[in-house]
């Protein structure tokens, strides 16, 4: 028999997509296949353990690979590991193979270590500190390019032994500004420029190392900022965005009230933009200045938008019609049920987006009338989600009605996903016909569902359940 060439093999493992038990048989084969499953697993599954018994088990390897000086650092410190670390070599370098953890793996790893201590603050502090230092120093030393990091200790990890081979290809880092110190930021600027994704946690301020981070990358495409807490007005942040316009495209705001949005007008190559409102307090205030300056910008190559608790749809209506058409996602969801111009952002869709697969937005039954040339000019729509506004008090009137006529008579065949609200009320008779209509241009429904449900009855679930069973509704939530 003709023996595969082990890197044949390699590549195959590498390639497919067996499980962690499948992975397990091919372990026990023989030397060979374990030298090669080994690695995989431990890349694939080190982190991602299915109970906790599991999860130990990974922890008491982790901390048996913790060199004889960092045993012994913890030992005269009165930090006690597990009688059941392995004292000999072990048969692989095990942290070289993980993905760089998060820093809630090490967390459970403190968490384990001191469950069955009693500690006052003081030293449950000293030495949860002293632990997590020599286990970011092994996988800092152990650890070669990584590509994502979660940076959310004060562990100056840029400055540990080792740092420069583990951080020098970083493609994507999520940092905690108020977990990291200074000194670290500056120190990871001579190691790290060539990020394309930075997620920035707990800004409250200016931070010169935050600021000459962000400048230092050559090619930085996306940019998030989330959960701002508000001291002072970040300019300098906002001006570390402008000068990054010829690079970025990908563009995530949690908060609106910590920097200036004059940088909009800046980003002239923006394709996927994002901006979530949490804060209802905050309507009447910073977000009337980021209305502004989205009316003024103009975003030609964008084409994907995602607004949570924001009623912008004049603005967004403005910002479609700047565009060059090749927009394939629209989501907003508003968090102000007397919202208006709704019918605006459907007819800038229509006009402006023949690309479109996706749309959430909200309507009013007076917004019908435009869905008609939405669904013939837009013929990729795969997936709409149609939400109420004004909740309607009508009970004598099927308001729903006139919008599922529509969608029996002129949707693409690539509708495959729908969602409607059940304040507007279907007759039986429309739900019908809608489904013999998917029935007639052979289109099967990924999903259908209806939100609120206010007036959807036994009868409407039973026709739903009737076209799942006959294969032509994948699946409902109101079944």
């Amino acid at each position: 028999m003709i023996k595969l060439n082990l890197d044949c093999f390699n590549l195959i493992l590498k390639e497919s997509r067996l499980d962690k038990k499948s992975l397990y048989s091919c372990l026990l084969v023989n030397k060979e296949w374990c030298n090669l499953v080994v690695p995989i697993l431990w890349k694939k599954y080190s982190w991602y353990c299915n109970h906790k018994e599991s999860e130990k088990k990974i922890f008491i390897i982790i901390l048996s690979c913790l060199s004889t000086s960092s045993k012994q650092f913890l030992f005269n410190n009165n930090i006690k590991l597990p009688s059941t670390i392995f004292l000999k070599p072990l048969s692989f370098n095990y942290i070289s193979f993980c993905e760089f953890p998060r820093a809630g793996i090490i967390d459970n790893i403190k968490d384990m270590i001191f469950k069955d201590e009693i500690l006052n603050n003081f030293d449950y502090s000293t030495k949860s500190n002293l632990l997590e230092q020599e286990i970011y120093k092994l996988f800092v030393s152990q650890c070669k390019n990584i590509k994502i990091l979660q940076w959310k200790t004060s562990q100056p990890l840029s400055l540990f032994p080792g740092a420069k081979e583990c951080f020098s290809q970083l493609n994507n880092l999520y940092i905690s500004i108020d977990s990291v110190s200074p000194n670290s930021l500056y120190e990871m600027i001579q190691i790290c420029r060539d990020l394309n994704g930075l997620m920035i946690y707990n800004c409250s301020q200016n931070l010169p190392g935050l600021i000459s981070l962000i400048d230092a990358q050559k090619n930085l495409k996306k940019l998030s900022l989330f959960k701002y807490i508000k001291k002072e007005y970040c300019k300098e942040l906002s001006n570390a965005i402008k000068r990054k316009y010829n690079t970025l495209n990908d563009l995530c705001l949690h908060s609106l009230n910590i920097i200036s949005p004059s940088f909009l007008t800046s980003l002239i190559n923006l394709k996927n933009l994002s901006i979530y409102n949490y804060d209802n307090d905050n309507i009447r205030g910073d977000i009337k200045e980021f209305q502004h300056y989205l009316m003024i910008s103009e975003f030609s190559e964008l084409e994907y938008i995602d607004f949570y608790g924001l009623s912008w749809f004049e603005e967004l209506a403005i910002l479609i019609e700047k565009t060059k058409g090749n927009i394939l996602q629209v989501i907003i969801n508003s968090i102000n049920k007397n919202a208006e111009n709704t019918g605006l952002l459907i007819k800038a869709i229509s006009n402006n987006c023949p690309k479109i697969n996706r749309l959430y937005t909200h309507l009013e039954p007076k917004d019908f009338i435009h869905i008609k040339s939405l669904l013939l000019n837009c013929r990729n729509l795969s997936r709409i989600e149609f939400d109420s506004l004004n909740i309607l008090v009508n009970e004598n009137y099927n308001f729903g009605d006139e919008l599922l006529n529509i969608l029996t008579e002129f949707s693409p065949k690539s509708l495959i996903y729908i969602s409607l609200s059940g304040d507007w009320k279907f007759s039986t008779d429309s739900f019908e016909l809608f489904f013999e209509s998917c029935r007639n241009r052979n289109t099967n429904l990924l999903y259908f569902g209806i939100t609120h449900e206010s007036y959807i009855t036994r009868d409407h679930m039973l026709i739903i359940r009737r076209y799942i069973n006959e294969g032509i509704i994948k699946g409902s939530n109101c079944v």
